[in-house]
């Protein structure tokens, strides 16, 4: 897999995520209804709708959600009743994010994602999957072993937006139940997930807000922290037994809203998703598909 060369992949990034955005300030957002038909339910603009080759619709990306239950909120027979914290920033951010991927890089990407659960026979047809708000998120323990076994054998976990240390106490115990063995680290900002397609600065702070608090952020003395203990963001990781990282955790960020938000409001757009969302958010993919 080949990408553009650098510096003409960050400025056109730049030049095209700029008209993009720009053009789409005021669009009415309105809820969702389908989540089988996530460009039936976008919320404040349509993403470019593109086609892959005939033949070939399964040889390519993948923006995987993973639909999860939450704490309390399973029957007695496990089977997953509700919660919606992984509707978060569905679809926008999954089909933003699929668009900017396919557009910057040589990868050829679904244009539409998918939504699964963990029990799904599906799952391991995608090397990538994504966990969103998982600060209540309760594994079931018929999905426990099937996570173990789809991170051990080359699976790759992406988790965002979740805020403070009770949501990571609780998101820590329960990928501790999927990973015994395996201890979560900070990763270096000399890592590739930094540095592979954009280089991101190693000194640049990498928390994103929601997009009120991030475009009030410019009036209230650059507060950016959604909560009192959520001031530092911590980019985290899991690696397996061969020592590939398996796991990257976002905590105290969003990069979701970046993904999502990125056409409501300038100051946002220019201070968050186009230094921040977009670069790591393809940086993290682009290394999960080539290590």
């Amino acid at each position: 897999m080949r990408i553009a060369r650098r510096p003409l992949c960050i400025l056109l990034f730049l030049a095209v995520l700029s008209s993009l955005a720009v053009a789409q300030y005021g669009r009415r957002r309105r809820g969702p209804s389908d989540y089988n038909d996530p460009r039936a339910n976008q919320n404040s603009y349509e993403t470019p709708l593109w086609k892959n080759e005939p033949g070939f619709e399964r040889d390519v990306f993948t923006f995987c959600r993973i639909r999860y239950g939450t704490y309390n909120r399973r029957s007695s027979n496990g089977i997953w009743m509700g919660g919606q914290r992984w509707t978060t920033d569905w679809p926008d951010a999954d089909l933003n994010l699929s668009y900017r991927l396919q557009q910057m890089t040589s990868m050829k990407v679904d244009p539409n994602g998918k939504c699964i659960e963990i029990s799904d026979p599906e799952l391991f047809r995608h090397p990538f999957i994504y966990i969103v708000e998982p600060g209540d998120l309760s594994f079931a323990d018929e999905e426990i072993p099937i996570l173990r076994k789809y991170l051990l054998n080359g699976g790759f976990l992406m988790v965002d937006d979740f805020w403070g240390e009770d949501e990571w106490e609780n998101f820590a115990t329960e990928i501790k139940r999927v990973l015994p063995d395996r201890e979560i680290v900070d990763i270096e900002r000399v890592h590739p997930i930094f540095h592979c397609v954009f280089d991101i600065p190693n000194d640049l702070n990498l928390q994103i807000p929601n997009v009120r608090l991030g475009t009030d952020s410019q009036y209230n003395g650059g507060v950016t922290w959604e909560r009192y203990d959520a001031q530092e963001c911590h980019i985290r990781g899991i690696h397996d037994h061969k020592g590939r990282l398996c796991v990257v955790i976002c905590h105290n960020t969003d990069n979701g809203d970046g993904w999502e938000r990125e056409g409501e409001n300038e100051y946002y757009f220019r201070e968050f998703s186009e230094k921040k969302a977009y670069p790591l958010g393809i940086n993290i993919i682009f290394y999960a598909m080539t290590h």
